[in-house]
């Protein structure tokens, strides 16, 4: 006699409690290997969002009998019940150690985010609502101490008009394969114009230098730098579909010069990225200089790379 696993517990994801463990909710026929439960789909971003070289385990969970809906090329509109499940993982083989799994939930009131801190063991994430601090040694041999945000820091980066919304599954950002799979599968109403833009991140020396580093500044800076979000007094709108020179940050005086500018005069100049505001922060390891804010404590050097090559690049004004 053989037992069938129970579906995902779809009364966890939409009720109103805050579950304690991850295992929970069945995302996972086999939660310390990460293998998805049925429904529950692995998807994969095109430019993902830089988290101090963490490896990152993203799957979709989209309830029976519902779908997703294609709208152009921005965000998927998921239904109610979709989970959206991230884990974070350092190291190689059998030295791999899974962080945390954040989840973000679509309830009937709306968008919740929430972090689980994995075990030791290895063999359950228990929900964080304050956070974490842990000392990591990441991908590039630098010790860190690395932040599980808690449960309203969650909301620094994912909200936008004061609401909780995702900031990573938009079509223009998904490969063609996956959406087509999602369209079979009937988990999404049909291909979404524009799907697929941003350039694949180890392939970004490949591609022209302004469509790397813009898909750069999408999927690591846009979520805050835009109008109606966190960091939107700054003035910049790094969103990809943003195509004014000004809100880019190209000849623009920052809002409040102080010590996040240093003693530079504006944003972006070109052809001149060490006069540059936006790479002088991102190369900066010193908090209240450093950006991104959240999500990181070291540098990424392949990402100022990208983005020191767009500036070089950028016609005199």
């Amino acid at each position: 006699m053989t037992s069938e696993r129970a579906p995902v517990a779809d009364e966890q994801v939409q009720g109103k409690t805050l579950p304690r463990k991850l295992s929970d909710y069945r995302f996972f026929d086999d939660l310390a290997r990460q293998v998805p439960a049925e429904g529950v789909t692995p998807y994969r971003l095109n430019t993902p969002l830089w988290s101090d070289g963490a490896e990152k385990l993203r799957f979709v969970y989209v309830p029976p009998g519902t779908q997703a809906l294609a709208d152009g090329e921005g965000l998927l509109r998921f239904p109610i019940g979709t989970a959206l499940i991230k884990t974070f993982a350092f190291g190689e083989g059998a030295e791999r150690r899974l962080i945390e799994t954040r989840v973000l939930l679509n309830r009937p009131t709306g968008w919740v985010a929430l972090p689980y801190l994995w075990n030791e063991e290895q063999t359950e994430a228990t929900l964080a609502v304050a956070g974490a601090r842990l000392p990591i040694t990441t991908p590039a041999g630098e010790q860190i101490s690395y932040r599980v945000p808690n449960k309203n820091q969650c909301k620094e980066c994912h909200g936008l008009n004061d609401v909780v919304v995702p900031i990573g599954p938009k079509a223009r950002n998904l490969s063609r394969q996956w959406l087509t799979g999602m369209v079979r599968s009937g988990r999404l109403d049909a291909m979404p114009d524009g799907a697929d833009v941003l350039p694949v991140w180890e392939e970004r020396t490949n591609a022209p230098a302004d469509l790397a580093a813009r898909a750069y500044l999408e999927a690591n800076c846009a979520h805050c730098h835009r109008p109606g979000a966190t960091a939107s007094n700054s003035g910049l709108d790094l969103r990809w579909e943003q195509d004014d020179p000004h809100a880019l940050g190209i000849m623009k005086r920052p809002v409040a010069a102080g010590r996040g500018a240093g003693d530079l005069l504006f944003d972006v100049i070109p052809g001149k990225p060490d006069q540059s505001i936006l790479l002088y922060r991102m190369e900066s390891p010193e908090p209240g200089v450093a950006m991104p804010e959240l999500g990181k404590s070291s540098i990424d050097g392949e990402g100022t790379e990208a983005v020191r090559r767009w500036i070089e690049q950028l016609p005199a004004q």
